[in-house]
């Protein structure tokens, strides 16, 4: 891959926007940022392992809303749903390295659409309020469950969907959402940031480079979100990330299939 001035601006870019999403919304890093350098990069998984140290910086950085006694608190919580998230995330890893460029971006676009189908209120989609209904409760079974497979496929795509929507099943007020969702995601990408250099993940050590000076841009855009919190409205951060993921995943979904 050609590190080009277009393209690190476009790096530089994605992850402002991607930090600015999360800042406001809570969520939304990963996804954004890891579907639209899948796009720009030439190999998906590139972008996947581009990522991880971003996610930990500014997960990193949301957690520290978080009091110490409610750190505590959510961490006794949550402990059966982080636990099996790890395992499930370095399986998730090792696997990544194996599946082709095609499928993987028509999977990160398929991952991408889903999340915005579940997460839309203007269209009810047949069974997920019983599927949320029976999965989504706070048992230590039901933690393992979810935690096991949100795990494998953040491990995988850097999504963690299941377990943000399983998170916000809960009566958490805005900003402990956003706290816990950053505490879970801290100690996963904790793992994943050692997890992928073992497995040899990283292309080379100009990658690796450059995804740490990306925690920079990442992290401003975070700032930048959470200033703008207060000003806009959730319904119109709502249909703004959506739209915005919508866009991006079926644009994945078209290259990999070679029509885009």
């Amino acid at each position: 891959m050609s590190l080009t001035p277009e393209l690190l601006a476009i790096v530089v870019a994605v992850l402002l926007v991607a930090g600015t999403v999360n800042g406001l919304a809570g969520f939304g890093f990963a996804l954004v940022g890891t579907m639209a350098l899948a796009s720009a990069f030439a190999e998906p998984s590139t972008a996947v392992v581009f990522m991880i140290v971003p996610i930990f910086s500014v997960n990193l950085s949301l957690v520290r809303d978080l009091s110490a006694p409610e750190l505590r608190s959510c961490g006794r919580r949550f402990a059966p749903l982080i636990v099996a998230a790890l395992a499930g995330t370095v399986l998730g890893l090792v696997v990544l390295d194996r599946v082709p460029t095609g499928p993987l971006k028509v999977g990160l676009g398929f991952v991408s659409l889903a999340f915005v189908a579940t997460a839309q209120r203007a269209v009810l989609v047949p069974g997920l309020d019983t599927l949320r209904d029976v999965c989504y409760v706070e048992t230590t079974p039901a933690m393992v469950g979810v935690g096991a497979v949100g795990g494998f496929l953040f491990g995988g795509t850097n999504v963690g969907v299941q377990l943000i929507a399983y998170v916000r099943r809960f009566d958490l007020s805005h900003g402990l959402f956003v706290g816990v969702v950053a505490m879970v995601f801290l100690g996963l990408n904790g793992v994943r940031v050692g997890a992928a250099g073992l497995l040899g993940l990283y292309p080379n050590v100009t990658i690796t480079a450059l995804s740490l000076a990306a925690v920079l841009p990442a992290v401003a855009g975070v700032a930048v979100g959470k200033r703008l919190r207060s000003r806009v409205d959730e319904s119109h951060r709502r249909v703004a990330v959506l739209a915005l993921l919508g866009f991006i995943g079926v644009r994945l979904v078209l290259g990999g299939l070679g029509v885009a």
